[in-house]
């Protein structure tokens, strides 16, 4: 969760998904929890590049509609982005 939260939003949406089986996690979720490793140390070295001109704030947000047919949820979430890198961003499951 703290590498998500701080410094890979770009996991989120598996730690998400895995974190709702903390409890009582399978088989199939030990093996999503080590490929979400894998990915992050062949991506260690990656990052976020900030370029200093043009210094815009953009916006984003969508949502998808009852993307869930078992409990009828849907998904939304927006991003900041500042000189073209994320300092913001969030994504909530609605129920509808």
């Amino acid at each position: 969760m703290y590498a998500m939260i701080s410094t890979r939003p770009d996991i989120a949406f598996a730690v998400g998904k895995l974190s709702r089986y903390n409890s009582n996690p399978s088989a199939q979720h030990w093996q999503a929890l080590a490929r979400v490793f894998q990915y992050l140390k062949g991506t260690m070295n990656y990052g976020l590049t900030y370029s200093g001109y043009p210094s815009i704030i953009e916006g984003y947000f969508d949502a998808s509609w009852i993307n869930n047919t078992e409990d009828h949820s849907s998904t939304s979430g927006w991003v900041f982005l500042l000189g073209g890198a994320a300092i913001c961003w969030a994504s909530k499951t609605c129920i509808t």
